[in-house]
């Protein structure tokens, strides 16, 4: 879509953007009650904190972080914790909302959370980090908890770092069994089977259900479709595997340099020795060199945002040729793209429940460590299989009645042109009347 002076800019505030979501599902929602709508729009506790940290260097630097939890009523809080230097409370509120819609999505019983650390890693030694980390538990205090809020791994975190949010909040509540205070730990102190693995694998069967029970016209299964994905990290890694082993040729991936393209197909075990050994996928022999924004703009059949946010926006919406968009990022395609995809008939399974696999694994893994018990991956795979295929279902299913609904009211009332319900709002939807129910089934106290 081309700039003129008559067309606004996005409002990407991450907040905004939630709000707006939100406003779009609510439409659909007959009944929800005024006061239980005002009670899901704003975060139940919302902590910040500062702290300063001696550096390695023997420099003091002052750090901020914060952890909001949205909603508790199908659990305690449940979501990650990001180290970026963009991180704000806005952006953290945002999160922790998608995240009780996830949770709520794919059954497991938590509510939504999300912390952040205004940090850059990049810039900063394994010692760091570790400082950083113990300080921002111990400010957080009890605010988290095994039954309170269990945070996870997320941007620029990840095991490591959640074993150290284990020992420190280990070393203040001694005595009691604190493995489950924190999922996607290192296996030999109670991390999961599969946890590594789930949100790619969970973005690979998401996509294959949907396929299975709404296939579209050109695209009918992986066997044999094109996919490019934007980022070769944790999630962008273990899904090109997932697809590529299921038939599919990956032809394209990319990272915070840039990325590769094969129309052929590319070798990721090639890709990922490249990257181990020079930092980048930029540069892996027999591929041609391509920036993030060309593979967001690749003719494929599945394109899977699998990096950072607001990926595919006003700007670029109309270039992307790909017949259906897999959101394994957290809100990779902004609201304004949504329509723009939406109304050029592409489609995009959104984050709620394209990614919901780490969550879902992160469950077991808590339920593992409560009973201290240790799974074989077959039953963690065959659960995560079951769980993200029934969100699925859930979504088309109430997709498909949206639409039907819309179809038939635009027949009485001569409506035509109205764009289609997309499955990001009928996921929302399916979401907030669960918690909704749970709400007043629960009773509103006192």
């Amino acid at each position: 879509m081309a700039k003129t002076e008559e067309t606004p800019l996005e409002d990407l505030d991450p907040f905004v953007v939630s709000t707006l979501r939100f406003e779009r599902a609510r439409s659909h929602l007959d009944g929800l009650k005024q006061g239980l709508v005002e009670f899901f729009e704003v975060p139940k506790r919302t902590v910040s904190v500062c702290f300063p940290v001696e550096m390695e260097d023997g420099s003091v630097r002052t750090f901020y972080g914060y952890r909001v939890l949205h909603n508790h009523v199908m659990g305690p809080g449940k979501g990650g914790i990001r180290y970026h230097p963009e991180v704000t409370v806005r952006e953290v509120a945002s999160l922790a909302a998608l995240m009780t819609w996830k949770c709520a999505l794919v059954r497991v019983p938590f509510g939504g959370a999300k912390g952040g650390v205004v940090c850059d890693t990049k810039d900063l030694s394994a010692t760091d980090l570790r400082r950083i980390t113990r300080r921002y538990i111990h400010e957080l205090g009890d605010n988290i908890g095994p039954h309170t809020d269990i945070p996870a791994p997320d941007l620029y975190t990840d095991e490591q770092t959640m074993a150290w949010i284990f020992d420190t909040y280990d070393l203040m509540h001694p005595g009691h069994n604190n493995r489950p205070v924190v999922t996607g730990k290192p296996k030999d102190i109670g991390g999961s089977e599969g946890r590594f693995e789930a949100t790619g694998q969970g973005c690979f069967l998401a996509t294959t259900r949907f396929l299975e029970i709404e296939p579209l016209a050109g695209l009918t299964k992986i066997a044999g479709a094109s996919v490019a994905i934007q980022g070769f990290g944790n999630v962008g890694a273990v899904a090109a595997k997932a697809f590529r082993d299921a038939g599919a040729h990956v032809v394209a991936v990319s990272d915070s340099q840039g990325g590769v393209y094969n129309p052929a197909g590319l070798n990721l075990e090639a890709v990922a020795a490249h990257k181990d050994a020079h930092g980048t996928v930029v540069g892996t022999p027999e591929t041609r060199t391509i920036s993030n924004e060309e593979l967001l703009e690749l003719s494929c059949d599945i394109l899977i945002p699998a990096a950072l946010g607001n990926q595919i926006h006003q700007g670029n919406a109309d270039s992307v040729k790909a017949k259906l968009v897999v959101e394994a990022a957290n809100g990779p395609v902004t609201p304004i793209a949504d329509d723009i995809l939406n109304k050029r008939g592409v489609v995009v399974l959104p984050d709620i429940v394209a990614n919901a696999g780490g969550v879902t694994v992160s469950y077991m893994e808590w339920v593992q460590n409560i009973e201290n018990e240790e799974w074989v991956l077959e039953r963690i795979t065959d659960e995560l299989q079951r769980k993200i295929g029934r969100a699925v279902d859930a979504v088309v299913a109430c997709w498909r009645g949206l639409n039907a609904a819309d179809e038939a009211e635009e027949t009485t009332q001569d409506e035509a042109g109205k764009l289609p319900v997309d499955l990001r709002t009928a996921a929302l939807v399916v979401a907030i009347r669960r918690v909704a129910h749970a709400t007043l089934q629960r009773g509103i106290w006192p």
